[in-house]
């Protein structure tokens, strides 16, 4: 079972970057004269980039090595620009559309046509790489999201707990250790007497997390009470045993479908990610299950990476739900489709007494880019009354 999900995975996403990837390549072609030798060139080129980022993952299992790395660089800008081109030749595709069935096009570009098209190319590639350019900077800038919450229960020995979220790192190749060390500086300058890290810590494999010592700068995270993880579904994908072992090894407690009472004041739950289905062929406990032990007279808070059915933990009294997993899209206009999918992609809801928030996360996964949402480590004050 475990190996036919993997298959169905990778085999729907192969499929589909293929069929892209295709559609640009020949809608460049097509802005090339048939006789100009720039269109081996540019088939070369286009094949090694879009081929980069499969053969980079491919070759860092058997051999991390600067290779590997830019490999994957190369290959992770061009899922950014590959989405940009298509809905930039979509849109083109369009308008041709529309002037066969009602003749818009002046005669300046039917006279001077196959000029007009080496035009539009390079119009629409300086368009694309300046916005990636900009998403780039964007996706290494987060911002501190403060937020106050209330929570109607006291008898405790705090009055306030301060929180420090940072939801989906995706420490590996694209998020290293000068980059995740800017991230720990902002965590630490934040004074948190909780560290969470729901799901998604590391990108996939393990390898360049090990290779680049990022462990120790996972143990250079200061928090009052720890730092705390559940699993997300990348730790699922790129092996989450080996994973959490790592996390544990280095000063992170991952909790598995488990609670833990902390000061005696809170109690704070984390829940397997869904993914423990698909790839473990395993099943999570029940939120139900894992409140069977818990007094609900004191504050309870959750970790559940992946905001579905957040409901659930309604129904089940608990105070604060903290997800992440949707990136709020990451790229422009793909957070329409995460605001279709999930009931809350980003930000926050209060259903009555209690509290849900999802955050579009600090990392990235796949393009270094993000467009139409900024990077966030979340500071949440809880205070008791």
């Amino acid at each position: 079972m475990k190996t036919m999900n993997f298959v169905i995975f990778f085999s729907v996403f192969f499929a589909l970057y293929g069929l892209l990837n295709y559609y640009i390549l020949v809608r460049g072609l097509q802005s090339i004269s048939p006789n100009s030798p720039l269109r081996l060139y540019y088939v070369v080129i286009f094949l090694f980039i879009s081929l980069s980022f499969i053969l980079g993952r491919t070759i860092e299992n058997y051999w991390l090595s600067p290779v590997s790395n830019v490999l994957i660089w190369i290959g992770s800008f061009w899922f950014a620009a590959m989405l940009y081109f298509f809905i930039s030749l979509i849109l083109l595709d369009f308008v041709r559309l529309m002037n066969s069935l009602f003749p818009i096009f002046p005669k300046v570009i039917l006279n001077n046509y196959v000029y007009i098209k080496g035009l539009l190319a390079i119009v629409i590639s300086v368009f694309v790489f300046s916005i990636i350019g900009v998403g780039y900077w964007n996706a290494r800038s987060p911002i501190v999201k403060e937020i106050n919450i209330k929570i109607p229960k006291g008898n405790i020995s705090e009055k306030s707990i301060n929180l420090v979220i940072a939801s989906d790192i995706h420490l590996g190749t694209i998020v290293g250790k000068e980059r995740f060390d800017k991230i720990v500086a902002t965590i630490n300058s934040l004074k948190a007497d909780i560290v969470l890290l729901p799901g998604d810590i590391v990108d996939e494999d393990i390898g360049p997390v090990i290779r680049d010592e990022l462990g120790e700068s996972l143990k250079g995270i200061h928090s009052k009470y720890g730092v705390f993880a559940v699993t997300g579904n990348h730790e699922y994908i790129g092996g989450v045993e080996r994973a959490c072992r790592y996390l544990i090894e280095n000063n992170v407690r991952v909790l598995r479908d488990e609670s833990v009472l902390i000061n005696n004041s809170i109690y704070l739950i984390g829940r397997e990610d869904r993914s423990i289905d698909r790839f473990a062929n395993k099943h999570r406990k029940s939120l139900s299950d894992l409140l069977l032990k818990v007094d609900k007279r004191r504050p309870i808070i959750l970790m559940d990476h992946q905001p579905f059915q957040v409901e659930e933990s309604v129904i089940n009294g608990v105070d604060v739900q903290i997800s992440g997993h949707t990136h709020h899209g990451q790229l422009w206009p793909l957070n329409y489709i995460t605001e279709a999918v999930y009931e809350l992609s980003w930000g926050y809801k209060k259903d009555g007494d209690r509290h849900i928030y999802v955050s579009c996360g600090v990392g990235t996964w796949g393009p270094p880019v993000r467009l139409g949402n900024r990077p966030e480590i979340v500071r949440m004050k809880l205070e008791f009354n």
